[in-house]
């Protein structure tokens, strides 16, 4: 359950369904987006998430996607249920061009891209949509048996066509040899100016003639120029001739209606099947479409769950998005989580300083999900289903039913109160704002110890004291902080969970330069306690967030010492295993040279023995030796 009605207007999820709806190519397209809703069931929620992710991928992949002829047939198709009927020749064509772009997108989830993977493979939810096709080859057939490229009816697409176009073609090469006769003779004679050409009047072909000289050229007036200084005559050479012409295309559109309703009876039996393929195709456009868009404003692929959690990074509001964009600015992105024991997150903190984009974030990129549209978040945070979300923002006074804006906002938390459960997903902007501050912060409290208890989920934004000292006492409720710079006094949009946030109220009405005298008396009108409380929130935020910032420095330097240390281990590892080549190279050249050495002293032993007591030969061999042994110190 979504409430109240207007809900996708209030979380900006209106812009989401424009920008989509504005990347389809055709009504098909259109129609799905217009559809598209909010569900609760996981299976189809990660169905269609899955299909715009694969197509996603189409898109990063840069292969060519069939997109031409996207043509909505249905309205046509269902006109010719009634026998008798039948398509025209432009619908016959833009119906076997369409048919043509589904043959072609089956074929792109059938062929491969490379040798171990097909397109099936690597897009099956979009292969498995695609399979639901079909490209109907004997109707496309058919139809080009009819119909030439340009979706006009061929002269052979019947004997009869045939045969009567032949006629008209002569009678026409006829009628233009005697417009030139008559045209010659006109000069000739005077009545006709030189450079005089037929023109064409109600489908026939007439001569252009001066008033004064009507009467010379023998024919039927057929028309007369707007200032009266012209007529149209068609002479009575080419009278006969124009009217067989007439009355062969006649016979012409005769025939071709004929043959168009024998080829609108072959497709009749297929209408089910062609409307069925026509959903499908706009299926496949929408999809296309919400990839687009997600590659436009970074939405990923997050883990869904079916159990209600909601744990977000990097998540940024999309429409916020678009719009700074054209302003040459930034989002500031929100992480936040929400799960069995941190329910519910109560954000305080200084007006305009992001609370209301903070919880509208939240809201439209669950609602995105839960629609089947990529979030606009990193693909590691983590999103559950729920079965409701609730919202309450904004001013919702009502005339008709004479309700205040308090007493809408009541209204709005009875619905919830009565609802909600702990699949349910709450957001409430400036929580018991509209009435005196002690009871409306009072019955806010109690709302929210109810809330609590209902083990709901949400997001509150509130400016009340007592809610964020209830919401550091209770379990399941946690506090955030929009950070805010004291500095120069200008919101930073980063929210921090953990504690409370101060309103800046002094600071700020000090900074806008309200009289230092009005300052003092608010201060001495709320109290020192009030002052000091917000003081002491302000100085929690100073120093938290001068130790994240150390806690940061440290972090980074930890990672720049284990980058050095793991830089070093890995030259001290590749130092070693070169040692170890080194020594292993110098064992086998030192036993290769042992070995060559045994090999020569046995030789020098045996040339020893066979020179027995031949002394020159037996020097000379062991003056070899002596330089074998030289050479081997030397190595």
């Amino acid at each position: 359950m979504i409430y109240p009605r207007n809900f996708e207007s209030k979380i900006g999820f209106t812009t989401v369904r424009k920008e989509i709806a504005a990347r389809c190519i055709s009504t098909l397209g259109q129609d799905c987006c217009d559809k598209m809703r909010f569900s609760t069931s996981i299976n189809e929620v990660s169905l269609w998430l899955n299909q715009t992710n694969e197509f996603l991928g189409i898109l990063q992949s840069k292969r060519e996607f069939p997109l031409n002829y996207f043509f909505d047939m249905r309205a046509t198709l269902k006109a010719i249920a009634m026998p008798g009927s039948h398509l025209s020749e432009q619908n016959f064509h833009d119906l076997q061009r369409s048919l043509h772009t589904v043959s072609e997108i089956l074929k792109f989830f059938k062929r491969s891209t490379n040798d171990e993977e097909s397109s099936q493979q690597i897009y099956p939810c979009l292969a498995k949509l695609a399979g639901n096709m079909n490209d109907f080859p004997e109707l496309t057939s058919a139809i080009g048996q009819v119909l030439d490229k340009n979706g006009n009816v061929k002269d052979n697409a019947s004997p009869l066509l045939q045969e009567l176009r032949k006629a008209i073609a002569s009678a026409t090469a006829s009628i233009n040899g005697l417009m030139r006769k008559v045209i010659a003779t006109g000069r000739q004679e005077g009545y006709l100016d030189k450079d005089t050409t037929p023109s064409v009047r109600d489908g026939r072909l007439v001569i252009p003639v001066s008033p004064m000289h009507k009467r010379k050229l023998r024919g039927i007036v057929h028309d007369e120029s707007a200032s009266g200084r012209t007529v149209f005559i068609e002479p009575e050479e080419v009278v006969e001739v124009n009217n067989r012409i007439r009355e062969a295309e006649a016979e012409v559109k005769r025939e071709i209606i004929r043959i168009l309703t024998e080829l609108t009876d072959v497709t009749r039996p297929h209408l089910d099947e062609l409307l069925h393929t026509y959903q499908v195709l706009g299926v496949i456009d929408f999809i296309r479409a919400k990839a687009l868009f997600a590659h436009d404003v970074g939405a990923q692929m997050p883990h869904v769950e079916k159990e209600p959690h909601v744990e977000l990074y990097h998540a940024i509001h999309p429409a916020l998005l678009l719009s700074l964009r054209e302003q040459g600015k930034e989002v500031v992105p929100l992480n936040i989580e929400l799960n069995k024991q941190q329910r519910i997150l109560l954000i305080s903190g200084p007006n305009a300083g992001g609370k209301s984009v903070c919880l509208k974030t939240v809201g439209v990129v669950q609602y995105m999900m839960q629609c089947g549209v990529l979030p606009t978040v990193y693909y590691n945070s983590h999103m559950g289903m729920f079965n409701n979300i609730f919202i309450d923002i904004g001013d919702q006074q009502s005339i008709e039913d004479d309700l205040s804006t308090y007493s809408s906002h009541l209204q709005n938390m009875k619905t919830f109160l009565i609802r909600g459960d702990k699949r349910s997903l709450v957001l409430i902007d400036e929580f018991g704002s509209g009435t005196e501050p002690q009871i409306g912060g009072a019955i806010a409290q109690a709302i929210l110890e109810q809330l609590n208890k209902s083990r709901i989920m949400g997001v509150i934004t509130t400016h009340y004291q007592n809610l964020k000292q209830y919401a550091d006492e209770a379990p399941g409720i946690v506090n955030g902080a929009m950070l805010y710079d004291r500095q120069q006094m200008k919101p930073l949009f980063q929210l921090s969970i953990g504690y409370p946030g101060s309103s800046f109220a002094i600071e700020i009405a000090r900074k806008t330069g309200i009289p230092r005298e009005v300052i003092d008396k608010a201060s001495e009108i709320v109290g020192s306690d009030y002052i000091n409380m917000d003081k002491y929130l302000l100085d929690i935020v100073r120093d938290r967030k001068y130790w994240e910032n150390k806690r940061y420095d440290i972090h980074q330097k930890e990672k720049k010492l284990n980058a050095i240390a793991e830089q070093y281990n890995k030259r001290l590892e590749k130092l070693n295993n070169e040692y170890k080549a080194i020594l292993k190279e110098a064992r086998n050249e030192a036993l290769d040279i042992i070995a060559k050495s045994n090999s020569q002293v046995e030789r020098t032993i045996k040339d020893i023995k066979e020179m027995q007591a031949h002394k020159e030969k037996t020097r000379q061999v062991r003056q070899q030796l002596e330089d074998f042994k030289q050479r081997l110190a030397q190595e």
